[in-house]
């Protein structure tokens, strides 16, 4: 039974997620039906130029999948995106190791993580989800699998990011800092005039209403090798169903695992929250479980539904996301926080 004080609060949210385009709490998930537009959406800034990419696709009524590993290619062949890929910041032994995931329509997935040399680690997650019986593989086995499926062995340790490295040793204190792409380095220090960022998420609706999903990063800048977020990992850092829609992660992987993350919004939209209202809960249940935590670190969540809707919320001011439909296709937004 939902009780008086219940039921206002739902009918608050109802309302306010009408003004804003989203679906309202409590209606049916059956309710939220493809409208026949394709959309995709990213974390994070660089996510406008990835989408892009991926957008090459999805206008030409291509696949979900597909469009998801073109567009976050786009980071991870980046050596001045210091968190993703190529030139990413190495772990605390100056070795760079990627993780990432990907997921399809029909519930298939591939994962990597600990991989090094390969530039796409993302190309190397679909590998694992169609060529194996598997779902995740790390590592050793990881690069030998990529090796063996012709990807090329490459140096990842630019000398931008070796150089951030060799100063990190003087003091070698590891303390990663809240929204780190604001704060980690000055324009000055990079090529380009780039700010270091955080994991790519990914999530796209294709022209059939059928999505999918990739998450890819670096991981934590000098984190003890050996050492693996919630990118790669399904139901954390990633996770579509698609009957219902898709969420991905970005921030502290190690508070999104303990929470399940993705898997959670995703959930929480299968009982009829918006992606807005979804994502800001599951950032609540972090909070909740661990207060003094969060006032720490960072979380976000970024969630699109079968409908294209789409919503986003974090922990603390600073997360953005990046969308691309047929409307606009360069559309920054400034997730709301609980900070």
């Amino acid at each position: 039974m939902i009780s008086r004080r219940k039921f206002l609060a739902v009918g608050s949210l109802a309302g306010a997620s009408v003004l804003s385009g989203n679906k309202p709490l409590g209606m049916n998930v059956d309710d939220s039906v493809f409208t026949g537009s394709p959309i995709v959406i990213s974390t994070w800034d660089f996510g406008i130029a990835a989408n892009a990419a991926a957008w090459q696709i999805l206008k030409n009524k291509g696949r979900a999948l597909d469009a998801v590993e073109t567009g976050v290619h786009v980071p991870e062949a980046d050596p001045n995106n210091q968190s993703v890929g190529y030139g990413g910041l190495p772990d605390r032994d100056g070795r760079v190791s990627l993780d990432a995931c990907i997921m399809d329509e029909f519930g298939n997935c591939g994962s990597v993580a600990g991989l090094e040399h390969i530039i796409h680690p993302i190309s190397v997650a679909r590998k694992v989800m169609e060529k194996t019986p598997h779902v995740m593989l790390v590592g050793a086995g990881a690069l030998q699998f990529a090796l063996e499926q012709g990807f090329k062995k490459e140096n990842l340790l630019t000398p931008a990011s070796e150089k951030a490295w060799k100063e990190w040793l003087k003091t070698a204190k590891y303390n990663p800092e809240i929204n780190v792409e604001n704060r980690l380095f000055s324009p000055a220090k990079l090529p380009g005039n780039q700010y270091n960022h955080d994991t790519i998420g990914m999530l796209a609706l294709d022209a059939a209403g059928n999505m999918s999903g990739a998450c890819t990063t670096s991981g934590m800048a000098y984190k003890m090798h050996g050492r693996v977020g919630d990118s790669p990992i399904i139901g954390a850092g990633l996770y579509v169903d698609n009957e219902i829609g898709g969420a991905t992660s970005t921030g502290v992987g190690e508070e999104v695992i303990r929470n399940v993350g993705s898997f959670l919004v995703v959930e929480l939209m299968r009982q009829g929250y918006s992606p807005d209202e979804a994502c800001k809960e599951a950032v609540m249940r972090i909070i909740r479980k661990k207060p003094e935590t969060a006032k720490k670190i960072q979380v976000g969540f970024l969630a699109l539904n079968k409908k294209g809707q789409f919503g986003g919320y974090a922990i603390q001011k600073g997360f953005s996301f990046a969308v691309c439909d047929q409307n606009d296709q360069k559309q920054l937004i400034k997730s709301p926080s609980y900070y």
